[in-house]
């Protein structure tokens, strides 16, 4: 069984709304992604794969954001209705996305470092770092959600919970 690993969310609020909001907070995310892909001329590349063409690579990410959306929107759902099994999707994607954040960060840092831009790649770790914090924090925050609800769907809504010694 899953144990929460916050109780809150902000000090003030509860995970639930904290789920809330970090799943409104990737959609809005998302779009605000997907309008500056496609409103400007910034050049993406992978980092394996460099070869790819510049077009593709910006159609994987606007289709890689459109699945973070849904799955937002699956999340959301889940905490409304109180469904755990609709969370899954996004605990699983926001710790890979977060993952997949650090080692960014890092991989373009360096890459900074290495062409000799050393101010950019310093502020690009530093707040790379701290984006890496606010999306784990999020994460947090929803996977607690989904280890009440998965508790509570274990031992059913209405009971009260086990005494212990």
């Amino acid at each position: 069984m899953p144990k929460p690993l916050v109780n809150s969310c902000c000090f003030c609020q509860s995970t639930k709304n904290g789920s809330y909001i970090s799943g409104l907070l990737a959609i809005v995310l998302s779009i605000i992604t997907i309008v500056v892909i496609f409103t400007t001329r910034v050049h993406f590349k992978t980092i394996v794969f460099d070869f790819i063409p510049n077009d593709i690579v910006k159609i994987i990410l606007v289709i890689n954001l459109c699945m973070t959306i849904l799955i937002s929107l699956l999340m959301i759902a889940g905490v409304l209705k109180r469904n755990h099994y609709l969370m899954v999707p996004w605990v699983v994607l926001g710790i890979m996305i977060a993952i997949g954040l650090l080692i960014s960060v890092i991989y373009t840092a360096v890459v900074f470092f290495i062409d000799g831009f050393v101010l950019t790649g310093v502020l690009w770790l530093i707040f790379g770092l701290i984006c890496c914090a606010v999306l784990t924090y999020c994460w947090c925050v929803v996977y607690s959600e989904y280890a009440k609800l998965s508790e509570e769907n274990e031992r059913g809504r209405y009971n009260k919970q086990p005494y212990r010694r």
